[in-house]
């Protein structure tokens, strides 16, 4: 087993040192590239429909691994496969009492995006994006007193699988990237509607890191 590991291992460090040296040979954005991030997401909730239903940003992690496709030298494809937290958090007053409500949703992110390259240091990319909601996660406040639940999606109508759209920018230095996106979803969170959960889709700007092999 730790063979086989360490077979693996190298092929990876071979396989990457074949891509730098075919990038320091060619101009990069010909050349094909994977790569790993990771950052935050700045996050909220919006209802189109108008209920009466707000709530402040939050912070999450985001981060994972992406591929650089290229077709030709000014356009290419750029797959992605990414954790996202997103959510919101809110506050009020119940018998007197005020509270504070925190919603963290976890999602397996993909975007498939598409790329223009106007020069070797920026990469515009723009995209739908599929979300599968892996899990839910509220934290609510009274007084001195929190309760922390985490949502197992059995007795509410929550939509686990979105569609979204995304589009953004990377500026890359060498073998080093800043991504930078904004995102929303074209589905609500409910199902077909009859949840007493409140109805929303996320929204979120999303700024990362990144190595490209």
């Amino acid at each position: 087993m730790k063979k086989s590991i360490q077979l693996i291992g190298l092929a990876l460090f071979a396989f990457g040192t074949q891509l730098n040296a075919q990038r320091s040979e060619q101009d990069p954005r010909e050349v094909f590239g994977f790569g790993l991030k990771a950052g935050v997401n700045y996050s909220n909730v919006w209802d189109r429909e108008g209920q009466d239903f707000r709530a402040d940003s939050k912070v999450g992690f985001a981060g994972g691994i992406f591929a650089s496709i290229p077709i030709g030298k000014f356009l290419g494809l750029q797959p992605e496969l990414l954790i996202s937290q997103k959510g919101f958090k809110g506050s009020g007053t119940l018998i007197g009492t005020p509270y504070n409500f925190s919603r963290t949703t976890t999602f397996l992110d993909i975007p498939l995006l598409f790329q223009v390259k106007p020069a070797t240091f920026v990469t515009i990319v723009v995209g739908p994006q599929y979300s599968f909601l892996l899990k839910q996660k509220d934290v609510y406040t009274f007084g001195s007193n929190s309760v922390e639940q985490e949502e197992q999606f059995k007795n509410d109508n929550i939509r686990k699988n979105l569609l979204g759209f995304t589009a953004g920018a990377d500026f890359i230095v060498h073998h080093f990237l800043i991504s930078t996106r904004v995102g929303w979803d074209f589905q609500s969170n409910r199902g077909d509607g009859t949840s007493f959960t409140p109805r929303y889709k996320n929204q979120w700007l999303q700024l990362t890191v990144g190595y490209i092999f």
